[in-house]
């Protein structure tokens, strides 16, 4: 009688108003915080509450509990491990551990879908190689017969594998190629235990900007586009479609609010992450590291074949799959079109988002940009020249710099000026990430090559232009 009466209580408990039942959905999502470029994905909905905004109320949905979890990985791997275990729906990975997410399904008997892009690049810039800071290397060509560590199955992990393939070099003769996290090759560097350390966003630029590596190589090099997106576990998406769609809803309005206020969101992914703000900016401010672009463009399909291949030659599968079957642009169509956006327009657009002192800055490879400490505002320069006269007056004034952000002029590629080398010509100041491609402009140029404490002391003094060495 006493369970007889406890399940008619639970049963009235579960009935609406209208004496519907009920439904509890759970709505499970695997992100990536540290991986700051999936913040539009995962960090910014979570903490802004944005999902609840978008959740349908109506229809089939007029009755529904939803039972909301966020679990947080520092990978793709275990992440994809608690997707094929049925525990979460969703999930942020690049396109390497994304190929591996899609396999696993695929010999579960199950099947995942990439439902969108979050921020990607189409030359391959975001991951790269560091070495310590006082390491002898300035090229991946110095590294032969070295020890170069990486996350396995990571997106930084295809990467390399392709570099060192361009290098024409085997693997595993070559080069010693070893697994390890992220969070242990910071002190593998600074202890010299290993020679180099490949990683995806951010470590490549973070390891930099704490002082204690240089990045040697970009992703951008090896010309292989890369991204990284949202999986949806198939069943789930074809159940319950609506909620996809409200999930890319939320996703874009993140993304609107980091395009508006870049400086103001990369603070808030520092305080969740640890990440400093001023190399989330590097991802998420104008011509960033990489593009936030939801969009499938042709780049990032390929991205994925690219995986899949890759994956073949670990042989970690020997199936030819049909990478179009996993890329499901539909429920993206729809959200994109619910928020009043054109999509086919934007599959069309590859312009970044411009910088501007007031006025547009045209020749985005010349500019440049400062994070005084102090301002909400990251100020933007139209060029090196006079980013770093302005650095020098703000010395002046008492001021100081969270950052300095300059253009490579080979690739495009945002990079921390301090991390970079400049060729100075006459007035005109270059920035590269590589020593060697400011070598070869500074020897076609007669310029002279300098690091950033050559290129801050050029532009204290005027004369000091003249007098500035190789």
């Amino acid at each position: 009688m006493k369970v007889a009466l406890r399940n008619l209580l639970l049963f009235l408990s579960l009935l609406s108003s209208d004496g519907a039942v009920a439904e509890k959905i759970r709505i499970a999502i695997g992100t990536q915080d540290t991986t700051i470029n999936c913040a539009a994905g995962g960090l910014l909905i979570r903490e802004l509450q944005l999902l609840e905004k978008y959740l349908p109320h109506d229809g089939k949905y007029q009755n529904a509990e939803y039972d909301i979890q966020w679990h947080n990985f520092t990978s793709g791997a275990p992440l994809t491990n608690e997707m094929v275990a049925g525990k979460l729906d969703i999930g942020s990975m690049a396109d390497f551990p994304g190929a591996f997410n899609i396999e696993a399904f695929r010999k579960a008997g199950k099947k995942s879908l990439f439902i969108n892009v979050l921020s990607g690049s189409t030359a391959g810039s975001g991951n790269g190689v560091v070495v310590p800071k006082d390491s002898a290397a300035q090229s991946l060509a110095d590294l032969k017969g070295k020890t170069i560590s990486v996350p396995f199955a990571s997106t930084a992990h295809g990467m390399l594998l392709r570099a060192v393939a361009q290098q024409g070099w085997h693997p595993d003769e070559d080069v010693n190629i070893i697994t390890q996290a992220p969070e242990i090759a910071g002190s593998a560097l600074l202890t010299h235990k290993v020679d180099a350390h490949a990683d995806f966003v951010p470590f490549a630029e973070l390891f930099p900007y704490r002082g204690f590596a240089r990045k040697i190589y970009d992703g951008a090099q090896s010309n292989t586009p890369t991204f990284h997106g949202t999986l949806a576990d198939a069943d789930f998406a074809e159940k319950h479609p609506e909620l996809i769609v409200a999930f890319l809803r939320a996703a874009l309005e993140a993304n609107q609010l980091l395009a508006a206020e870049p400086e103001k969101y990369s603070e808030l992914i520092a305080k969740h992450t640890g990440i400093e703000a001023e190399v989330a900016y590097l991802f998420h401010g104008p011509l960033g590291v990489q593009t936030r672009d939801f969009t499938w463009k042709p780049e990032y399909r390929q991205a994925l074949k690219t995986a899949f291949e890759t994956l073949k030659l670990l042989k970690r599968t020997s199936t030819d799959l049909d990478v179009e079957q996993y890329i499901d642009d539909r429920y993206l169509r729809t959200a994109f079109k619910q928020a009043g956006l054109d999509y086919d327009a934007k599959l069309k657009d590859y312009s970044p988002k411009p910088i501007s002192n007031g006025q547009a800055i045209t020749d985005a490879k010349q500019a440049a940009q400062i994070w005084v400490n102090g301002e909400p505002t990251v100020r933007s320069y139209a060029s090196a020249a006079s980013a770093f006269t302005t650095l020098n007056e703000l010395h002046k004034a008492g001021k100081t710099a969270r950052a300095v952000y300059l253009q490579d002029s080979a690739s495009g590629i945002k990079l921390l000026a301090n991390d970079a080398w400049f060729v100075l010509e006459q007035n005109h100041l270059s920035a590269f990430l590589s020593k060697a491609q400011a070598d070869t402009q500074a020897s076609q140029q007669d310029g002279r090559v300098l690091d950033f404490a050559g290129a801050q002391t050029a532009f204290a003094n005027p004369s000091a232009l003249a007098t500035a060495v190789r």
